[in-house]
């Protein structure tokens, strides 16, 4: 099952929550400052023990104060020049969160308009190849889940809302 809503993704009842990370895990701006705030001071200090990520793959840690037990953090791509790679970095951030969100036998999980705030991947396209790629992932894997984008902004919110309108 698929839902749009527009929110603050600490604030959700989930399984888990993905968070748009930076290389180093240890919190930033946005949904990434978002996280590690509410988490509290314990999601930093776990961080430091899993030795960051790089663009495109997902580490998953506890929820610590969130309402979401777990948080799959995933490092999306900046968006330079719409090369083919950027694409691909982006799906693989949606993949190496679902084989997560999978392996741990989860059964709803939200997800933040990854790349699409200081990275400045074009909202259009990352909600395409958010939406696509994890339809894909659930059919081949055959997942009954609650698959939840949360937008903070209004014009991410619409933009997932008529893109899944078509797909499903």
């Amino acid at each position: 099952m698929f839902k749009v809503v527009r929110g603050d993704i600490t604030e959700l009842e989930v399984d888990c929550i993905v968070n748009a990370a930076r290389p180093s895990l240890l919190g930033g701006g946005g949904v990434d400052g978002a996280i590690h705030f509410k988490a509290g001071s314990q999601l930093r200090d776990f961080c430091k023990t899993i030795g960051g990520c790089v663009t495109g793959e997902a580490k998953i840690t506890p929820g610590f104060n969130l309402k979401a037990r777990y948080i799959i953090h995933t490092v999306g791509p900046r968006y330079m020049t719409g090369a083919i790679e950027e694409v691909l970095e982006l799906k693989s951030c949606y993949l190496s969160t679902m084989k997560i969100f999978l392996k741990q036998k989860l059964k709803s999980i939200a997800f933040p308009n990854i790349s699409t705030g200081a990275y400045a991947f074009p909202k259009i396209l990352a909600a395409k190849i958010a939406i696509d790629t994890i339809i894909e992932f659930i059919q081949i894997n055959k997942i009954t889940a609650e698959i939840i984008f949360c937008c903070f902004d209004e014009e991410n919110y619409n933009i997932y809302q008529q893109k899944l309108i078509y797909k499903l």
